[in-house]
């Protein structure tokens, strides 16, 4: 991809999605909780967060000898004003380098933080910040989320660990819902609460409020946190206590797969495929279950489902003499 072309895609997906959530420092001390065992003698990149402003920037020096970290670097796209929501106008990006406590202070100091111009923006898709990918052993951010398709490919392809944020509809990207499928990705333990925006953001009726000093936040409500770190919740079993019974359970009207409208519904002696909401991931355990894929669309035709009554190859049920699409389904199965 050429430097045109790139700048010309970051650009257009800020102009056309509002990407800039800042997170709470809670929540990163939520989930990290559950991972300190994974970080002992590496290196962290942090490539989507303004180091001087980043709580997780904080999180990771002010946590560098408990966890044992060997650096952390932290880098972004051409933030060079001091505050948390820049124009991004810099024609220059720095990066942060985080050896550790020099003087036993156990605070990360200026004078101990290394500041290292870059020659081009920061875009995590540059040269030299793919250069600086390749050093981290763990990348931990909160990635733009119309970018993050290709944020999350990048990672794979340099075969990196990582624990980043993510919305929960980008499980119905082929790009994500296939490593998902390969166990190369899956869901940690935590939902971010909320998120700090820029002024400008219009305020919602719901799920967006002001601080007592006037900042600016929302919860988005399908936030989630992304990793392939193996932690305990994903071989823990989802115990099931419903049987199967035709009435309750209806086939679609065009896939072999009956309708389990709630998670805690799964029966627990039906062997065939299954259509469950996209919760179903936040209690995927690969010893018990099988992701079979997405019944919508493209994703839909490549596991045979058919046309449906409005022409589309998206699942639909019948139920009082209507036909209806469920919404927001994934395909399971149990395994034996």
């Amino acid at each position: 991809m050429t430097t045109k072309s790139l700048n010309k895609n970051l650009h257009a997906a800020k102009n056309s999605k509002k990407d800039e959530f800042y997170t709470q420092l809670s929540d990163i001390e939520k989930e990290l909780k559950h991972y300190k065992d994974h970080f002992k003698g590496k290196v962290v990149l942090c490539n989507c967060d303004d180091p001087r402003v980043s709580n997780f920037f904080h999180y990771f020096s002010y946590n560098f000898e408990t966890l044992g970290l060997k650096k952390l670097i932290t880098t972004c796209y051409k933030n060079q004003n001091r505050d948390l929501f820049s124009e991004h106008d810099s024609e220059r990006a720095i990066y942060l380098e985080y050896n550790g406590d020099k003087n036993d202070d156990k605070v990360p100091n200026p004078e101990e933080i290394g500041i290292i111009h870059l020659n081009g923006d920061g875009d995590f898709r540059s040269d030299e910040c793919i250069e600086l990918l390749k050093q981290a052993d763990i990348v931990v951010t909160n990635p733009p989320f119309s970018l993050f398709r290709e944020y999350v490919a990048q990672l794979i392809h340099y075969e990196k660990k990582f624990l980043i944020i993510g919305q929960m509809n980008a499980l119905h990207y082929k790009e994500i819902f296939k490593p998902l499928r390969e166990n190369k990705l899956w869901l940690g333990y935590s939902q971010p609460v909320a998120f700090q925006v820029p002024d400008e953001y219009e305020m919602r009726e719901v799920r967006s409020w002001r601080d007592a000093d006037g900042n600016n936040w929302r919860s988005l409500g399908n936030a989630y946190w992304f990793t392939n770190l193996d932690i305990a919740k994903r071989h823990e079993d989802l115990i099931l206590y419903k049987t199967y019974d035709s009435e309750e359970y209806p086939f679609y009207d065009n896939y072999n797969a009956i309708e389990v409208s709630k998670v805690a519904n799964i029966p627990i002696n039906y062997d065939g495929l299954m259509g469950v909401p996209d919760a179903f991931l936040d209690k995927y355990n690969p010893d018990q279950f099988e992701l079979i894929g997405i019944p919508f669309g493209d994703s839909g035709k490549e596991i045979g489902v058919t046309k449906n009554h409005r022409g589309r190859t998206d699942i639909a049920i019948t139920k009082d003499g209507k036909s209806r699409c469920p919404y927001s389904r994934i395909i399971i199965k149990r395994k034996s």
